[in-house]
């Protein structure tokens, strides 16, 4: 173990707030680059491309730029990955975020990447009532974020947490972990007899037009998304983030558990990425080092 990992691991077992993503401090990236190459399943060392579902909807994590590219850290940590693995990851758009982890459990793609909060029901493969409904993925966890209260300038709804959404209306995306928190939120807003509307959409764009036109007092998402939304659109003058981040979880790598080949490789080239610092710089470009990782793990969202 290098002065470098040591700290690194050091820092991670006196971390006090989050979740503690442990196991992988030592381990990183065994051998150099073609190594890790040699270690990847030998239909993609044959085809030279790990194929990547995505929802261009997440930004700032992946969306679609001007020249109809996918931008944002999601591609950027993917080519920094390519580049150690020696292979191209091809990003692929399949619409709405509810259609991600369907379509890699389809084999329509090797991995997913779409700023995907890795979470035990997700692993299990358990809806929201812990009903089995299929065979569950793997994370390869890779970032830390919480859950953002996008709401109109000036925050008229006086919404900071969410027992303040009771009584109030909100915007949700359709399978996500915000979707069921809102689910959840509904029966704890019924025993105060304030009932919550939730108004499930497919797209970010729809609940911003919402939240926008008064429709809905809060949108609930993703705080990286919440915060660059509140910061870009309109020139800032329209939204805001009310409130702290709220339940902070790691967000990964999906990968069919079948294919635990594939999930360890992308794990130690991760890790090859924060323990030479690249990892760090692709997150200062993004100005998203609060939510950086000290190590990649599997499934740490459990």
């Amino acid at each position: 173990m290098t002065a470098s990992t040591s700290r690194r691991c050091a820092a991670v077992a006196t971390a006090t707030t989050g979740i503690l993503l442990l196991g992988a401090c030592g381990s990183g990236a065994q051998g150099g680059k073609s190594s890790l190459h040699d270690q990847l399943p030998e239909s993609i060392r044959k085809s030279g491309v790990i194929l990547v579902g995505a929802s261009y909807t997440a930004a700032p994590m992946i969306f679609r730029n001007p020249q109809s590219k996918p931008d944002g850290l999601d591609p950027d940590l993917a080519a920094a990955l390519g580049k150690v693995l020696g292979v191209e990851f091809r990003f692929q758009d399949v619409g709405p975020f509810a259609n991600v982890l369907p379509g890699l459990l389809d084999q329509k793609y090797d991995v997913a990447m779409s700023g995907i909060t890795d979470t035990r029901e997700r692993q299990q493969g358990l809806d929201k009532d812990n009903k089995q409904i299929n065979e569950g993925v793997d994370f390869v966890d890779y970032f830390m974020a919480g859950v953002g209260l996008m709401v109109g300038k000036g925050n008229p709804a006086k919404v900071a947490n969410l027992d303040d959404l009771c009584g109030r209306s909100v915007a949700v995306k359709k399978g996500t972990i915000h979707e069921d928190l809102a689910t959840r939120q509904q029966k704890a807003c019924e025993h105060q007899g304030k009932p919550l509307k939730v108004a499930p959409v497919d797209a970010d764009a729809d609940a911003l037009t919402s939240l926008k036109a008064k429709r809905v007092d809060v949108y609930i998402t993703d705080y990286p998304k919440a915060l660059y939304n509140a910061q870009t659109l309109d020139n800032g003058q329209t939204y805001e983030v009310a409130g702290p981040q709220l339940q902070p979880r790691p967000y990964g790598i999906a990968v069919r558990k079948a294919d635990d080949k594939l999930r360890d490789v992308l794990t130690k080239a991760v890790n090859s990425l924060v323990q030479d610092s690249t990892y760090d710089g692709i997150l200062a470009q993004r100005q998203l080092t609060a939510g950086a990782v000290q190590n990649s793990v599997v499934n740490g969202g459990s």
